[in-house]
């Protein structure tokens, strides 16, 4: 760890979008404890567990501790609806609830004026002012195996491997992980 964070990188680069998908795709047999508990702090607890988050200058320092463990990039429109109607589960009373009924979601998010699902992906896609809100209200999303599985690699992607940043191409992985 020490080592990937004394290695020289380009400035930060601004991320093209300011919504980020995270996902992990690799255990813990020889995780640092510093980068588990990033890993921890970012919600993935468990290995394909996903999270949206608001790309930022500390996110992406994050990101740049456990990239030999997750991969991400830029989700669309179509991949996030599709995550939250067929993953999609509420944290309510640290309980895991199915996103089965608007009800919940207005019970919960109704102060921010988030009435639906709709509402919620809206407010994700565009990264409202009410983003935090709902990202945490949201179970970090449990993905499938991908069918041809991964590499199991802990090489950058644009070097041929599994992790770091996908941009684009996430959506790919996500329709084959759901």
């Amino acid at each position: 760890m020490k080592h990937r964070m004394k290695r020289k990188r380009p400035a930060l680069l601004t991320p093209e979008s300011k919504l980020l998908v995270i996902i992990r795709i690799q255990g813990k047999s020889d995780m640092h404890p510093k980068t588990r508990k990033v890993l921890y702090s970012l919600r993935l607890r468990r290995i394909f567990s996903a999270v949206f988050v608001k790309a930022n200058e500390g996110i992406l320092e994050k990101l740049k501790m456990v990239e030999p463990y997750v991969t991400y990039g830029y989700p669309n429109l179509k991949s996030i609806k599709e995550l939250i109607y067929k993953k999609g589960r509420a944290k309510i009373d640290k309980q895991k609830v199915p996103l089965t009924d608007n009800n919940i979601i207005e019970q919960e998010l109704g102060k921010y004026g988030v009435m639906c699902i709709e509402d919620m992906v809206h407010e994700i896609v565009n990264v409202g002012k009410h983003f935090k809100e709902v990202a945490n209200f949201l179970w970090p999303f449990e993905l499938n195996k991908p069918a041809e599985g991964l590499r199991g690699s802990k090489i950058l992607y644009k070097d041929g491997g599994d992790t770091g940043n996908r941009e684009d191409l996430i959506n790919e992985l996500i329709n084959k992980m759901n």
